[in-house]
Parts: structure tokens; sequence; C-alpha cells
């Protein structure tokens, strides 16, 4: 059976707007989930804005944060990141938010071998989840498909999850992107906390030369098979949220982003009832 889909937007997909001019968007949208990041220059979090501040907001306008977007590098645990582990995750509980989005290392200088970033990947997550229990929030783990990424497919995630007794802790995030890039047709609905959507339309582009700075919105000439992916992971009961994360520029800075993503909303409802 297919789920309706339901969707989320990340706070990327507008940037330029206010909070409450973004919340307004989301609510006019029939939006009533949204994702916030921490490494947006000039954007709450990164301005300073209080966790109770976007916290009033949110409630305000009926809208649930679900995530912050992200904690960096999440696998490489070590003084530094256990500090800003517990920073963000008391960011995320004192404005709302319900879970934590874990991102990898991604660097061409990681000189570990395979088996060194899995073990230090386990490590990372018994380390992690006393901190998320303590918050009482999730962490959402997103393998980034990248050639160079030290966690690049889902099947290695979940392997590492389970290994760190991890199940109650963690959620896979399904990047529809990162899916694409790292050539791993494997699903897993049923751990899979969050789905992330976006495009890429060059067709000039190698699929190993697609960077973030290509992801644009969902459409008609998308490469990525965002569609399909979808349709998968539907008809095998996933029921979470579907969130937009564009990272091109020409979306950030789109004067007429609500436009866009009502287009795009559009175009998945019609394709996916196809």
């Amino acid at each position: 059976m297919r789920h309706p889909i339901r969707f989320a937007i990340n706070r990327i997909s507008a940037p330029h707007l206010s909070f409450p001019d973004y919340l307004a968007m989301c609510r006019r949208l029939g939006v009533s989930d949204i994702e916030i990041r921490n490494d947006l220059n000039g954007v709450e979090i990164s301005n300073g804005t209080p966790a109770a501040q976007l916290r009033a907001a949110a409630v305000e306008a009926d809208i649930t944060i679900r995530t912050i977007n992200a904690l960096y590098p999440f696998d490489v645990f070590d003084t530094d990141l256990q500090q800003r582990a517990v920073q963000l995750a008391a960011y995320a509980r004192d404005c709302g938010a319900e879970a934590l989005v874990m991102c990898p290392l991604n660097s061409r200088d990681d000189t570990r071998t395979d088996s060194q970033r899995q073990q230090d990947l386990i490590h990372a997550l018994k380390q992690l989840k006393p901190i998320l229990d303590d918050h009482g929030i999730t962490g959402l783990v997103e393998p980034l498909g990248f050639e160079e990424c030290a966690l690049r497919r889902k099947s290695e995630a979940v392997t590492a999850i389970y290994a760190a007794a991890g199940e109650r802790h963690f959620r896979l995030v399904h990047d529809t992107f990162h899916h694409h890039l790292a050539g791993e047709d494997i699903f897993f609905p049923e751990l899979t906390g969050l789905v992330h959507i976006s495009g890429v339309e060059s067709t000039t582009l190698a699929s190993t030369e697609m960077r973030d700075g290509h992801r644009v919105l969902v459409g008609s000439a998308d490469r990525l098979g965002n569609i399909p992916q979808l349709k998968e992971l539907l008809a095998r009961g996933y029921q979470g949220l579907v969130s937009f994360e564009p990272f091109a520029n020409e979306i950030m800075e789109a004067p007429d982003s609500e436009a866009l993503l009502r287009n795009s909303m559009d175009y998945i409802r019609q394709q996916l009832a196809g």
C-alpha cells in the first residue's frame, strides 16, 4: 500500500527569508514540518537566535521543527565533536526539534582504511547515544554518496547502528541525491527516519561530477530518479517526511521560492498519482 506523501521544507530552500516569513510560506504551502540548519551564515542558528525564540515562533505558526541539520563530521568523535554534539543537542531540545541530522566526514584527505572508518563510526555512534538520550532527541544518520566520503552507503550505516546497539537512538536519512551517487540500489524504509529530495538537471555532468551546487528542486528534467525512489519508499511503507533540500544558488536566492516549491510539490504529487 502506498501512503500519501508528507512534505517538509528544509531551511536551505529559502534562506533569504526571515524566519517568520519562512514559517508563513510553509503554512501557505500546506507544510507543517520544517528543518532548520546550523550552516547558513546570517541565518538562525548561526546568527545567534535563541532556541526559545525559534520554538515560540514555530508554536505560534503551528509548525513542528523536525530536525537540525547537521552535526559534522559525526563519525570522527573527539573532544571537539563531543562538545559540539552536546551544544547542538541542547539547542535542538530547547527549540523543540525532534532529531539531529548527522553527516559523516567528506574529505579527500581522509587516509583511514575502510576498516578504520567503520570502527570509528561504531565508536562515534556509541558515544552519541547517551548525548541523544540526555536531550530526548533522535540521531538521523545521513550517508553522503560522494566517492571521498567516509560513509557512502546506507547498508554500512545500518551495520554500524546494529553493532553499536543503536536501533532505539538512530534512523537513516535517505537522500535521493546521495542514493543516486552511491549507486546502492537498496532501500531501508523501516529504518528510514527522513527523506531528503533534490534534483539534478544538467545533461553534461557525469554522476561523479555532481556536487551540492547542482541540486535544484525536483521537476521533469531530473536525472536522479526521485520519482522511482519515492515510489519505492512509499510502496514499502515509508510514512515519514519528504523534505526539500536544494543547494543550488539559483534556488536558494530565488525571489519566488514559494512558487518554485509549489510547482515541485505539484509535479511530484502528479507523478506519484500516475
